[in-house]
């Protein structure tokens, strides 16, 4: 994330090249497959820090940071193409100048269903000069390429067509977001119906910040945080002062989320995230301290699965499209069926289930298939639910937590429209810590 505010930068293409850096072969590991609540992959927290860890040795080996004109940014360009080019994705490479030196964005595009239309995310590659900038912004750039891998090995044809960014020259006031913006054609600006940004999601002494510029996608991330009960507030220290400010400006509709900078946490945050009162978000930022070791696990992983979570809701179906039914369902066949059965759940111990069959349903499932679940429970955070598909793919409901009501009595929405609606359903459930218990009263499935 830039210090400054916004300046206006102008850039022209150079054919001047720089010299290249041989990419780096280690790739991150393969990308975990578990669903989120509403079936987008889980990412694996192991995955993003993989790529983190790269950033880390390009920096190592090139003077200790990737800034502007670099032959750490190089290397860094030439990471991401390869990661990227690997994971399915037609990569390209955008040169322009900033300072008098070459600079390079890198685009990764997977298209849809609907080429009409493309959904962009991003985050800003380059580093400042005093450091490798692990987190400002490696962690960013590095969640987004996980995110890239496991949504193509999930999606292969998305609804719309996703469009990934890694932008440089972050640092001296958005001059690669901007550029690329300002040379996009009148058809090619109407194309993208959004953008969401990713600067600095790994903060070490964590916020879960949401940007407030979109209503909608400011919905859709808060969701995700709700869902697994981690309190949000809206973001405003980066105001103008990420690579989301040339789309905003331009008229394009942007989201995203982010972890804290230099602003002191309040006692409240610390109360509410954990962490230390009376410290920056992130003490290391714009320090060469920035390095691996400035990261939090936890805060990279929610915001990675954040990503993942609002990447998948707003691509459509998957690649594998619902049947057209050979007539229009109605009442019996996909109505709802219930399991009014007790199961004990046993405290802290193995995970029970509960399953319905649904039968004569000539279609898929549907993106907003209700589960409405009835636990009497003493201590409701200690509960996971998962549901299960028939062919044995599990899909989140809810994530234990430090809730200390009683009972859920909840209907959860999950996108499982690539599951046929015909089969035998399970509601699986565990009481994942000690002293507390519960049952599975009933449960309803309606596809």
């Amino acid at each position: 994330m830039r210090k400054l505010p916004l300046t206006a930068a102008t850039a022209a293409i150079l054919a001047v090249g720089a010299a290249l850096v041989s990419p780096l072969a280690n790739a991150a590991p393969t990308p975990t497959l578990a669903s989120l609540p509403n079936g987008a992959p889980d990412i694996a927290v192991a995955s993003v820090k993989a790529h983190l860890t790269q950033f880390q040795t390009i920096a190592n080996n090139n003077g200790g940071n990737r800034c502007l004109g670099s032959t750490g940014y190089r290397a860094s360009v030439d990471y991401v193409k390869q990661q990227a080019t690997a994971a399915g994705f037609t990569v390209s490479e955008q040169s322009f100048t900033s300072g008098g030196k070459t600079s390079y964005n890198v685009l990764a595009e997977l298209p849809g269903a609907d080429t009409t239309k493309v959904i962009m995310l991003g985050a800003h590659l380059d580093s400042v000069c005093a450091g490798p900038g692990v987190n400002d912004d490696g962690s960013g750039s590095a969640a987004n390429l996980a995110v890239a891998a496991a949504f193509k090995a999930a999606r292969a044809v998305p609804g719309i067509t996703v469009r990934f960014g890694w932008w440089g020259s972050e640092e001296q006031g958005m001059v690669g977001s901007n550029y690329y913006v300002s040379h996009l054609s009148a058809a090619e600006k109407a194309r993208i119906v959004g953008y969401l940004n990713f600067d600095m999601v790994g903060s070490p002494n964590p916020g879960y910040f949401v940007y407030r510029n979109d209503a909608g996608y400011e919905s859709l991330i808060k969701e995700y945080f709700a869902l697994i009960n981690v309190p949000t507030e809206i973001e405003t220290e980066g105001d103008g002062r990420s690579d989301h400010a040339p789309f905003e400006n331009a008229g394009i509709r942007v989201g995203g989320t982010f972890s804290g900078a230099d602003y002191i946490k309040t006692a409240a945050q610390a109360q509410k995230w954990g962490g230390t009162s009376g410290q920056a978000f992130d003490p290391c930022y714009h320090r060469s301290c920035d390095t691996s070791s400035n990261i939090d696990d936890t805060s990279l992983d929610r915001h990675s699965d954040a990503i993942s979570y609002a990447l998948w809701a707003l691509t459509g179906p998957a690649s594998s499209p619902s049947p057209t039914p050979t007539a229009t369902p109605t009442g019996g066949s996909c109505a709802p069926v219930t399991n009014g059965t007790d199961v004990a759940i046993p405290d802290h111990g193995a995970a029970v289930t509960s399953t319905v069959t649904i039968s004569g349903c000539n279609r898929n499932a549907s993106a907003s298939t209700k589960v409405a679940v009835v636990i009497p429970h003493t201590y409701r955070g200690d509960i996971r639910i998962d549901l299960v598909a028939p062919n044995g793919t599990s899909y989140r409901l809810k994530t234990e937590s430090n809730d200390s009501a009683a009972n859920i009595n909840t209907t959860y929405t999950v996108n499982v429209s690539t599951q046929a609606a015909n089969g035998t359903w399970t509601l699986k459930v565990q009481d994942m810590y000690s002293a507390d218990t519960g049952k599975i009263d009933s449960w309803t499935l309606t596809v």
